[in-house]
């Protein structure tokens, strides 16, 4: 549509499920602790990768980096997409970015000035962090290993999200987030790819959002649970790093009142930001904010297609407010409020349940960095934060704990969902893990998008175990993030599942023990 057209209220008029959500990355010695080595050097299994492909979908990857070439010099990455050039040629079935397969990438390590022959990047590190952890050669000068040093990789750069999308969720365009109609179909080529090569395919997702729900029925969450259940395809998703941010409140409406107010602490900082409020429950809730200075709306009901508007009098706030009566994809009710130019201070938010029956409600604020830590809610609930696409049923969804302490990490997020499904499955090792980064150093990465590409390593071992052994070549994604949460660590006085550690502690060694008994 034409920029003149736009209008914040496009969100209202237009189904909430048109506009789309942004992600945010997942993450800023283990192997031991997941039984990899025991495995490896076993002579009937030495799964190392050989004949895997595993994917990722982030900020690209430092190609040159010796962490991702043989010892000859040429390059262990299959091909890589970057969204975000226009000069080469896109993707065969794509419409923009430049694609550069290994035959490119080996001509231009070979050459004194390799990226003016493939110019793509990792600026962030992300990605390489991400890639190196779980599929990275070894490095025995810096102590490091990835868990699967033979396997194959494929990446995508993803592209930013674009200024229109962030514009109808008030976000600034100085923050890095992504859109998820390029995460789709930056999956949708890492499976051309492993189609073309008739390979096993393992997918690491170092994403997430706090859009969408956090019960895994909106779209997206409805892709990666049909993919993780194809032949061949395992996907490993971060949890997301939520856990102790305040970002996430739950409240319960009970008699004789069926209302509940909480405040929402707003920074100086974050002057324009978003938060989403969720009904799974029969019941109609409607809501009333009120500033720092006593400004307050009206009581906004649900409606089908409306979008409400304040210019506050005594302040510079802008406030959106939509509370759509049934969300398309979800069919719960949604009231989403989005601030520009926001009072900072604490700002007040009633919701009432038109309906005089017990309810229950979840709000959540954007991921970091979408707002910092100076913006939270007062009475936070630390559960129910697991991010999207994490709150799915056959994929792996894994949070991050201390390998030298075997603590989770206070900031991984919890579970369950919202509608109560067992997520996170697994713990994995996430705190200071060794991993390349981009302009040939290596340096340590906490959090549960590390933990995330653990896994994947993992995952990509079964894969090798099951498909190129012969011994289970039917297997699925799902099949394989069942048997690594029945192979689990556990401890003892710990009930299991819960929504901290999931199922236990990740553990390949604990897989194989389960299969012989």
């Amino acid at each position: 549509m034409p920029a003149s057209d736009f209008d914040m209220c496009l969100l209202g008029k237009q189904q909430y499920s048109v506009f789309q959500q942004l992600f945010t990355l997942d993450s800023t010695i283990s192997l031991e602790k997941s039984g990899v080595p025991i495995v490896q050097n076993n002579p009937y299994l030495s799964l190392l990768g050989q004949g895997i492909l595993i994917g990722f979908v982030d900020t690209g990857i430092d190609y040159q980096h010796r962490a991702f070439r043989y010892s000859d010099g040429t390059t262990r990455i299959y091909s890589i997409w970057d969204q975000t050039l226009e000069t080469g040629i896109p993707p065969q079935g794509f419409t923009f970015g430049s694609e550069f397969n290994k035959e490119s990438i080996n001509f231009a390590l070979s050459t004194n000035n390799p990226t003016s022959i493939v110019p793509t990047r990792d600026d962030n590190g992300h990605g390489t962090m991400l890639a190196g952890i779980a599929a990275g050669s070894p490095n025995l000068a810096e102590e490091f290993q990835g868990v699967v040093p033979e396997a194959k990789l494929v990446v995508v750069k993803l592209k930013q999200a674009k200024e229109y999308n962030r514009k109808f969720f008030c976000v600034r365009n100085d923050i890095d987030c992504f859109q998820l109609s390029d995460i789709i179909m930056g999956i949708e080529y890492i499976r051309s790819v492993a189609m073309h090569l008739n390979r096993p395919l393992v997918l690491c997702i170092g994403v997430g959002t706090s859009q969408g729900g956090g019960n895994g029925s909106d779209l997206f969450s409805e892709y990666i649970n049909n993919l993780a259940a194809h032949h061949s395809v395992s996907i490993c998703i971060a949890a997301g790093n939520e856990g102790n941010s305040r970002r996430h409140f739950r409240g319960i409406l009970l008699s004789p009142n069926y209302y509940r107010d909480f405040e929402l602490r707003i920074g100086s900082q974050d002057t324009d930001f978003f938060f989403e409020l969720w009904n799974y429950t029969p019941f109609r809730m409607y809501i009333i904010l009120t500033s720092p200075t006593g400004e307050t709306t009206q009581a906004l009901y649900p409606r089908i297609n409306e979008c409400y508007k304040y210019d506050l009098v005594f302040e510079s706030t802008i406030l959106y407010v939509n509370n759509f009566v049934l969300e398309e994809e979800t069919g719960a009710q949604l009231i989403i409020a989005r601030f520009q130019q926001a009072m900072a201070g604490i700002w007040k938010i009633r919701i009432v349940n038109t309906d005089p029956q017990p309810a229950v409600f979840d709000a959540w604020l954007p991921s970091d960095p979408i707002i910092s830590e100076d913006t939270y809610f007062l009475e936070s609930t630390p559960e129910i934060t697991i991010t999207n696409p994490g709150n799915t049923s056959n994929s792996l969804t894994v949070t991050a704990y201390n390998q030298f302490n075997d603590s989770i990490l206070v900031n991984s997020s919890r579970g369950f969902s919202a509608t109560g499904m067992v997520v996170p499955d697994l713990a994995a090792p996430g705190y200071q893990i060794t991993c390349p980064l981009p302009g040939g150093s290596y340096g340590s990465a906490t959090g549960t998008g590390a933990a995330a590409a653990h896994a994947s390593g993992i995952a990509a071992m079964l894969m090798e175990w099951a498909i190129n052994h012969g011994y289970y070549t039917s297997i699925t994604g799902e099949d394989i993030s069942r048997l690594m949460v029945r192979g689990a660590t556990r401890s003892t006085g710990i009930t299991y599942p819960n929504a901290t550690w999931g199922y236990g502690r990740i553990n390949i060694q604990g897989v194989f023990e389960s299969l012989s008994l």
